[in-house]
């Protein structure tokens, strides 16, 4: 599946030397990639495809952060 290695190699990038830009550009990336392959998991229910998707989200998750900033409290 095309859309497998998309997101295995979306979550082989490094982070390091990002722009602000980059971030934001890479967050609506995963952002699609989740949709996509969520939208396939609910036809087929395989459990390979949830730990792609969690994959993804953990890496969205710390590009996130990095944009927004860590909370005050």
């Amino acid at each position: 599946m095309d859309l497998l290695e998309h997101a295995d190699e979306f979550v082989g990038r490094k982070m390091s030397n990002m722009s602000t830009s980059d971030r934001v550009e890479a967050s609506r990336e995963a952002k699609k990639l989740i949709l996509s392959i969520n939208e396939i998991y609910k036809e087929t229910k395989d459990s390979n495809l949830m730990d792609v998707m969690k994959r993804v989200t953990e890496k969205k998750k710390k590009i996130e952060k990095r944009l927004n900033g860590v909370p005050l409290v």
